[in-house]
């Protein structure tokens, strides 16, 4: 049902994507569509730590230290399966570099920067681990081989099966050097969904030949927010678009049917963040409703230096509004499988800011390479899963710096994470989330010496180091890796449900056909559809989606590696 208006409830990656289609390809003006958000960046976020304090930090016991800089998370790209991202980005002009495209920006940015990780694996008293041998046996091999073979129309097979029963018959897959790559590569868990490691086997089977370097991943020249985010913010400013920040939705009124199956959103109930004033805005016949249902960094903390992030038990807006939603509507899925099970999806991450290139220059000393988009993973020595094997600590990623435009030449920041929050450090005798951003770098630290042995190990530095650190805030989110949470295909809603006249979900809780969750791909690709529906936009317009499962010759280069 086409409309001439639009209201877009969060302004995440997903909804601006919406916004830019519905001007360039449903002909909108831009005062024909008004955001409410909470925030104008969603989860791709990235500024100075005094910018992040007023958004994110503890209220109730406020954080002193906001120095340095602050990123909840980071985005690697990948150009041959973020179609519908760069499709995007070409559209809007860079925010940093004159007289490019955002999408020319990082095309350009990346041709002179390539990814070649040669330390994507460490180990203590082994160093850099050979990740090019993935350690797979033959059972490892046949349960992968039929995961990736299961036609489209068998995955319901899937539904409500995580990782680990999948591999139930098989643990030894959790001691290959595969699984701690792809496991920190793309932020799955043994209890995630089997359904998504399916899809991430399917549509980046070609990164398989190649992930002990990460060859295939591509990167932008600044931070999410200033490489992705501000691009679109300011061309849809220009446009006239109305960006109404500081409001948290918190209910929606619908029509009142006979058949009550009709989605007819009528009002939205909205609360101010600044004043706690309570609003209400009507929804006409002539107006879509776009909402973004869920978000990986809904009800985030910060930490500082000296103070560990505290949690934050509210259920997120985003799923709060989506949960009253289904209490409506049957067929709009089920909030709970992802924001109900936070031992599933936690997970916490630190920023580290220096003022000057001490501790960048042991971490290219150890790793044998250049600042710039490596992921290294450090692996624990001794058995720490209920299956009592090693695994993997953390993970730390060095950019290419300066990683924000508002960088000192001898700044560097570095950002990093811990996948499971509960365990517990080997140098610092605390869970990682009851860590302070000093504990997080000195388990960095002794994660460091540990593949650094003999004369001039790292520590010799130790004092150095400390004393070289602007801040290092921690990051706790409790929904990080949510969308990969166990579920069902209906337990997420369609961007465009049955009976829905004007309501449409967008983002990373939604289910599209082969699209994998976790990626600005399928953010943007959902915006897309969003934005087509209610412009009268034809489907077959749609950027067209290469699949790589289909192609015999990346399917032959996969078989191949897997026997080394």
């Amino acid at each position: 049902m086409t409309k001439n208006k639009a209201i877009l409830i969060g302004a995440g990656l997903a909804n601006m994507a919406a916004a830019v289609y519905l001007i360039q390809e449903g002909h909108w003006q831009g005062d024909q569509i008004t955001f409410y958000s909470i925030d104008d960046h969603g989860s791709n976020d990235g500024s100075p730590a005094n910018e992040a304090a007023g958004e994110y930090w503890n209220k109730v016991h406020p954080l002193e230290n906001t120095k340095g800089f602050v990123a909840r998370g980071g985005r690697m790209l990948n150009y041959r399966t973020y179609v519908d991202l760069m499709d995007l980005l070409s559209r809007v002009p860079s925010a940093t570099e004159p007289g490019m495209t955002a999408a020319e920006d990082t095309r350009e940015f990346d041709a002179n920067h390539r990814t070649f990780d040669k330390a994507r694996l460490m180990e203590g008293g082994k160093g850099i681990i050979n990740g090019g041998k993935l350690g797979f046996n033959n059972k490892d091999r046949m349960k992968l081989t039929e995961l990736l073979l299961m036609p489209d129309s068998k995955e319901e097979k899937l539904d409500n099966v995580t990782i680990a029963d999948y591999f139930k018959d098989d643990p030894h897959m959790f001691t290959t050097n595969f699984w701690y790559m792809w496991e920190t590569t793309f932020a799955f868990r043994t209890q995630s969904s089997a359904q998504e490691l399916r899809r991430y086997m399917h549509q980046m089977i070609y990164e398989f030949t190649q992930i002990e370097h990460l060859v295939g991943v591509n990167r932008t020249r600044y931070n999410q927010y200033e490489s992705i985010m501000l691009p679109l913010i300011n061309y849809l400013k220009e446009q006239g678009v109305k960006i109404v920040l500081n409001r948290r939705v918190t209910n929606f009124e619908f029509k009142d049917t006979p058949m009550q199956d009709e989605i007819t959103v009528t009002a939205l109930r909205m609360t101010n963040t600044e004043t706690g004033e309570e609003e209400d805005v009507a929804v006409d016949d002539d107006t879509a409703v776009i909402f973004t249902n869920g978000s990986i960094t809904d009800s985030a903390t910060l930490g500082d230096f000296n103070t560990p992030a505290a949690e934050n038990m509210d259920y997120g807006a985003a799923a709060s509004l989506w949960k009253k939603a289904t209490n409506r509507f049957y067929n709009l899925g089920n909030p709970d499988k992802f924001f109900n099970d936070r031992n599933a999806s936690e997970w916490i991450s630190f920023t580290l800011t220096t003022k000057d290139h001490i501790l960048l220059n042991e971490i290219t000393r150890i790793t044998t390479q250049v600042p710039g988009n490596a992921l290294n993973s450090f692996i624990s020595t001794t058995p720490i899963t209920p299956m009592g094997n090693k695994d993997v600590n953390m993970s730390i990623v060095v950019h290419h710096q300066p990683h924000f435009t508002t960088q000192k030449a001898n700044e560097a920041v570095i950002w990093g994470y811990f996948l499971y929050p509960r365990r517990k450090g080997e140098f610092v005798d605390k869970q990682y989330i009851k860590m302070t951003g000093k504990e997080m770098l000195e388990e960095l630290l002794g994660q460091l010496s540990k593949v650094d042995p003999g004369p001039g190990n790292i520590m010799d530095k130790k004092q150095e180091i400390m004393d070289s650190v602007i801040n290092c805030i921690p990051a706790y989110m409790p929904y990080a890796s949510a969308l990969f949470n166990n579920r069902a295909k209906t337990d997420r809603p369609k961007v465009i449900p049955e009976h829905s006249t004007n309501l449409a979900f967008t983002g990373e809780f939604v289910e599209q056909p082969y699209q994998m969750v976790f990626t600005e791909q399928s953010a943007v690709r959902s915006g897309e559809i969003a934005a087509y529906h209610f412009a009268g936009v034809p489907m077959a317009k749609l950027v067209k989606n290469p699949r790589y499962d289909k192609d015999i010759k990346t399917l032959a280069k996969a078989t191949r590696k897997m026997f080394k």
